[in-house]
């Protein structure tokens, strides 16, 4: 039974990586976690784990750079912002998941506050995102960027802080009783994902026409409740009942990761971009169809409204030959005409035109 602030029973579920360092100067063992590889005399905790962040961390690059390229998308260097910091944590869990920073290290209390306040600052990034689609700033604005830049920075802050702070027993925080900690740690991300789905609802339901994103949304809430429920619930059943190979922190790492891809996905489906304006990689090839840009120049008593070009002596346009046609000039009796006068070989002259 999980107790408020208190990480005890989480920590005899689920081998998470602050684990080592709270409710008592030894931390709390889980009851059942996987098995430890040996790789060049070096052991691995959480090989499965640590073969899911790497998956993560080259899913999020793939998202990034499809992110990027929609240049005009609303939101766009917003919610990117979201996905660089989910590849840092990814990152930072593969050393401290596997054990490549030993817990016993002198810095692994450092790295983990470090890890909890990416944690902490990527949910305010998701819940500032959430607000991005209501413009009350303009996004991709300096206002908008720097203001979701120095609230996670804020977040990330007292996160770290008051994570050292609880595990070095400072400014009156202590390992043994972490409130702080398990309120920033559980309660601020199911606070920032509650509100997050309902500003999206909101947007889907009074701005689009289209109900299909809310089928995005509802996946995503849905891999992110079965990581919960996974990690703290069954972990240690799953662990048994495959025989160490894997936990429950594996189902959860891949589910986020899955729920991460559905924040894509649902970004991606009410974004489109404004063509216009865009800037792709490769260069639009057109052609031409109207067979009277395509003809020979025009003979002599040619209709209104036909205008050409001088050609030089090759039979080519002239580059230097105006285009302007005088109003109401006349040219074989018709109105509006341009003609070009022929040369002694039958060519336009060069640069010719007649009002």
């Amino acid at each position: 039974m999980v107790a408020f602030g208190s990480f005890q029973s989480i920590c005899e579920t689920a081998a998470l990586v602050i684990c080592p360092l709270v409710e008592s100067s030894q931390g709390v063992e889980p009851q059942c976690y996987s098995r430890n590889v040996e790789i060049s005399k070096t052991l691995l905790f959480q090989p499965a784990t640590s073969f899911v962040h790497i998956v993560a961390i080259l899913m999020t690059a793939i998202m990034i750079f499809h992110v990027r390229s929609k240049y005009t998308a609303v939101g766009r260097k917003e919610i990117v912002t979201f996905f660089y910091m989910y590849a840092l944590i990814e990152l930072l869990a593969v050393f401290l998941d596997s054990g490549i920073i030993p817990t016993a290290s002198t810095v692994y209390p450092w790295f983990t506050a470090v890890y909890c306040g990416l944690v902490a600052a990527t949910y305010c990034c998701l819940l500032i995102n959430g607000f991005v689609g209501f413009q009350f700033a303009e996004d991709g604005t300096p206002l908008s960027l720097w203001g979701l830049r120095g609230a996670c920075l804020v977040v990330f802050g007292v996160t770290m802080f008051v994570s050292i702070a609880t595990f070095k027993n400072i400014a009156g925080f202590k390992y043994d009783k972490p409130l702080g900690l398990w309120i920033i740690y559980i309660i601020w991300p199911l606070i920032c994902v509650v509100c997050y789905v309902i500003t999206q609802l909101i947007i889907v339901v009074r701005t689009l026409d289209d109900r299909w994103p809310i089928g995005d949304i509802l996946f995503g809430v849905g891999f992110f409740a079965v990581a919960q429920i996974v990690l703290f619930a069954f972990s240690v059943t799953i662990c048994n009942a495959v025989k160490h190979y894997i936990d429950g922190l594996f189902f959860f790492t891949l589910c986020m990761l899955l729920s991460v891809m559905m924040v894509y996905k649902y970004w991606d489906s009410i974004t489109k971009e404004d063509l216009e304006f865009s800037v792709g990689s490769k260069a639009a090839v057109w052609e031409v169809k109207d067979p009277l840009l395509t003809s020979a120049a025009p003979t002599t008593g040619g209709y209104g409204g036909f205008s050409g070009r001088g050609m030089d002596h090759d039979g080519y346009p002239d580059d230097d030959a105006s285009n302007y046609q005088a109003p109401g000039s006349l040219v074989g009796g018709v109105s509006g005409a341009q003609y070009y006068g022929h040369g002694n070989h039958g060519y336009p002259p060069q640069g010719g035109y007649t009002n």
